[in-house]
């Protein structure tokens, strides 16, 4: 992954990054073979160093980690959730423009 701000997530970290975060988590349920996820990944990598000290940025393989895609009912990818102190606060599906992005971190971060 793309700088300190950026985690891979999995079902060995997954508890702890989210749950023991003092900043809010927002988690891209991704896969390899998705082309809309990997039309995403250089936006939120650009997210990621933008809103550093803010907000952390995870994202989760759905193919490596079905058990944590099917405990968040992901049906769509990429599908990106707000996590605060653990819990689901909002989630965004489908690819977005950056500007749209920024806006659904803005609204979810305060």
């Amino acid at each position: 992954m793309v700088g300190k701000n950026l985690i891979t997530l999995d079902s060995n970290n997954w508890e702890k990054e989210l749950k023991n975060s003092s900043l809010p988590v927002i988690v891209d349920f991704w896969a390899e073979w998705c082309v809309p996820c990997k039309m995403l990944e250089p936006i939120y990598e650009e997210l990621a160093k933008e809103f550093e000290g803010r907000v952390r940025f995870g994202r989760l393989n759905v193919d490596e980690n079905p058990d944590i895609a099917e405990k968040y009912g992901i049906m769509a990818i990429p599908t990106l959730i707000i996590f605060k102190g653990g819990e689901e606060v909002d989630r965004l599906i489908g690819a977005a423009p950056k500007n749209k992005l920024v806006q659904f971190i803005e609204e979810n971060i305060k």
